[in-house]
């Protein structure tokens, strides 16, 4: 790697580390800047999801008061988490770069849309959260499922449509949920990334450059973060997903 590739990676490894820690949506950046890096959208996607995940464990930790207590309820979740990351990584290695550019700026689009609209899905949701009602929660599931496979694939939103799920579930317990989507996503990260891995999609200077900044990112970067406003930030991830999305249309 170059000194310049070696910066790029810092800076996006940072940033996605600090955005992760208070918002969401670091997978923008450091998926930016692994393709400015030089790697291919495939790879890119891949490396990004490895080298994101021993940051987002210290989430988990976080929350392990909850986690402890509501273990048992969470099995089932975890198990559809874990199913929904291997198809997803099985099904990306299967499509190839080639089946998989083409889906970069529509998966791009999707992803800024749910966290430009999170604030809308969360008022949808919330009625259905307060609650007993059957079919919402059975969507609720499915919809669950569907994004853990998302999550093994691409990954970017899944927070937003997974905690929305989850607060119908759960009845509106938002801790709870919350920390029900964090070990989700992180099981999901977890097996789509031995799956990625072992698909030898995963290039691990970089991994291993922006694997570091982003725990400094998730460390440091969150005490600067949470004096901004949380709009602020969900601006900055809508407005660089939106960017994204142009150049990938246009390339």
């Amino acid at each position: 790697m170059t000194i310049f590739q070696i910066v790029i990676l810092a800076i996006g490894g940072f940033g996605a580390g600090a955005i992760n820690a208070v918002a969401g949506g670091g997978t923008f950046i450091s998926f930016a800047a692994l393709v400015a890096s030089g790697l291919t959208s495939l790879e890119a996607n891949a490396t990004s999801a490895v080298a994101l995940t021993p940051s987002n464990l210290a989430s988990v930790a976080a929350y392990r008061e909850e986690v402890r207590t509501h273990w048992r309820e969470m099995i089932p979740f975890a198990i559809v988490g874990l199913f929904g990351g291997v198809v997803g990584a099985i099904l990306l290695i299967w499509l190839g770069d080639k089946g998989f550019r083409p889906l970069v700026p529509w998966l791009l689009l999707v992803a800024t849309l749910i966290f430009a609209l999170s604030v809308q899905i969360r008022k949808f949701t919330e009625p259905w959260s307060q609650g007993q009602h059957a079919g919402a929660k059975i969507a609720a599931f499915v919809l669950m499922t569907f994004v853990a496979i998302y999550g093994g694939f691409f990954g970017a939103g899944i927070g937003i449509m997974m905690l929305a799920a989850l607060s119908i579930l759960e009845g509106g317990n938002y801790h709870k949920a919350n920390s029900m989507k964090i070990l989700v996503a992180f099981l999901i990260q977890v097996v789509s990334s031995a799956i990625l891995i072992g698909g030898g999609l995963v290039h691990w200077p970089e991994a291993v450059v922006t694997m570091i900044a982003a725990a400094a990112g998730g460390y440091l970067g969150v005490g600067f973060a949470r004096r901004l406003p949380e709009k602020i930030i969900r601006a900055v991830v809508v407005a660089i997903g939106a960017a994204l999305t142009v150049i990938f249309f246009v390339k």
